[in-house]
């Protein structure tokens, strides 16, 4: 988590002087104004993996200015997996399948957003970097669906969900030999419905004019009416939602591409 929150610092330190330059050539040559720009994306986030979920996007120009700068209005949607900071794989053998220890449920969450973005520094032509500012947010559909484990006595073998394993056994003696298909369990998933809100910068750093690829990076809150259970506390007298949250906090990194038109 500290290292993507370190990496999003040195991107934005390295990618504001560009932004900057761009903006100084701007006064010569104004970039043409594209009034739809339609990306997808995959991110990563501190609450997550490597890759963490993927993205769609849309940005239309508005009438007007904020402040005399060029404003879009923001539309995102983005599916992302949450992770509890405690997950860690194990494995039963060296050569054993690998699973999450502990873990009971996996947390999905569906992001409609809606908002501004202001464009701070405009590209001339083919060259330099574009750099908007979004400030956007939305509801938070989350998605969660029991984690299956596969458990064999002898020569049987069955997936249930973790929460029916104590340790690495059932109660009928069955023993943990890793994780259960992706899909298994999808039917039994519950929703609930939080808010999110972001604040972000976006650096297109694309040389094709009717095409646009770059990165955007930002900050996210989200909030759930209660405790997700992702993990539970099995310590004696606890609450199993100890440990857990319904107010996350995130930075992240998405890679997009698409077009403008």
């Amino acid at each position: 988590m500290k290292t993507l929150y370190i990496l999003i610092g040195m991107m934005l330190g390295g990618l504001l002087p560009l932004g900057q330059a761009s903006y100084a050539q701007s006064t010569d040559s104004e970039d043409e104004e594209y009034r739809t720009i339609t990306t997808f994306g995959v991110t990563s986030n501190t609450n997550s993996s490597l890759i963490g979920g993927f993205s769609f996007r849309q940005s239309k120009l508005l009438s007007g200015t904020i402040g005399g700068l060029t404003k879009y209005r923001y539309l995102s949607i983005e599916l992302v997996n949450v992770k509890h900071p405690k997950e860690i794989a194990s494995s039963i053998s060296s050569f054993g399948s690998r699973y999450i220890d502990g873990k009971e449920n996996y947390l999905f969450v569906l992001r409609p957003q809606y908002g501004r973005e202001v464009k701070l520094f405009q590209r001339t032509g083919d060259e330099g970097i574009s750099v908007s500012g979004i400030l956007a947010g939305g509801p938070s559909l989350g998605i969660i669906k029991p984690y299956y484990l596969e458990v064999a006595f002898g020569n049987t073998s069955r997936q249930v969900p973790a929460s029916q394993v104590n340790g690495f056994t059932t109660s009928t003696g069955e023993a943990v030999t890793g994780k259960g298909d992706f899909f298994q369990g999808i039917g039994e998933s519950k929703l609930t419905v939080g808010l999110n809100i972001k604040a972000a910068l976006s650096f297109e750093l694309s040389a094709f004019r009717a095409n646009t690829t770059g990165i955007e990076v930002g900050f996210l809150a989200e909030a759930f009416p209660s405790k997700i259970v992702i993990i539970p506390n099995t310590t004696p007298g606890a609450l199993r939602s100890d440990g857990n949250r319904s107010f996350f906090t995130s930075g992240y990194i998405t890679l997009f591409f698409g077009s403008k038109k």
